[in-house]
């Protein structure tokens, strides 16, 4: 049987379908194992979840919050996005950075580790251990950060980003500051055409998101794939859109 779920994300709504059973043997099951982390902890407890652009990752997340405030026996936790950490679009608009050797106009590769404040990422992280802070997002629709959007209070924090788990130069000290960690792994050819219609929702013509697509989100997902760390629960993306736990060879999984 499946359930339909209505959020505002990034200011759109957004409808997210999931089967029942994906809900009680994915997603209950990792919120039950955060609750126990969290009553045994004391303490905030942090988890990244990971993914290449496309796979759903803010919905998921904002679903995670929902079931953990309507079902028994969990704590509540609070979802928030990498998205946010973006450098502001006149900055990213006015310099170049390196990618693959090449220097290129930040504006084109936006959504690539490069076009992150990982700084100011590291510095809220290391502040949100301590104690409660505002949290910036990505609006899609003014297609630029707001800043201290959010209050973050919760005992449970989920981030949800591409590159929280990548190996990439700093990014790797990133991936070290979770209680835990998601991987939702999928291939480019079922991302195609959701990021197309992504971009397309936000005001690009069907022509310019497909060349969006082919310059920019095939190259991060390709990137993400080929350098990230390991989760602590590995999932997979399936051809109609939901997660299916994704079983490694004993010797290939590590602890995060």
């Amino acid at each position: 049987m499946k359930r339909e779920y209505y959020f505002r994300v990034n200011g759109f709504d957004m409808t997210a379908t999931y089967e029942d059973r994906t809900v009680e043997e994915l997603f209950l099951p990792l919120l039950r194992r955060w609750t126990e982390l969290w009553r045994r902890e004391r303490r905030r407890i942090l988890v990244f979840l990971s993914a290449p652009p496309g796979v759903g990752k803010t919905t998921l997340a904002q679903l995670m919050e929902h079931l953990s405030r309507t079902e028994e026996g969990l704590e509540p936790l609070q979802a928030v996005g990498l998205d946010g950490f973006h450098y502001h679009a006149d900055y990213i608009a006015a310099h170049t950075v390196s990618v693959g050797g090449r220097e290129v106009p930040m504006k084109q590769v936006k959504g690539a580790p490069e076009t992150y404040d990982i700084e100011k990422l590291i510095a809220t992280l290391q502040a949100l251990r301590k104690g409660d802070v505002t949290w910036p997002i990505y609006d899609r629709n003014l297609h630029d950060v707001v800043e201290d959007a959010v209050e973050v209070t919760a005992g449970i924090v989920l981030v949800e980003g591409n590159w929280l788990l990548s190996t990439e130069g700093t990014w790797a000290i990133v991936a070290e500051m979770c209680d835990d960690s998601i991987f939702i792994d999928a291939s480019p050819e079922l991302l195609r055409d959701r990021l197309i219609a992504r971009k397309i929702r936000g005001g690009l013509s069907p022509e310019a998101a497909e060349e969006f697509y082919e310059r920019s989100d095939c190259a991060n997902i390709l990137r993400l794939m080929a350098n990230h760390r390991e989760a602590g629960e590995r999932w997979t993306m399936t051809a109609d859109g939901t997660f299916a736990r994704k079983v490694l060879p004993a010797a290939s999984v590590s602890v995060s």
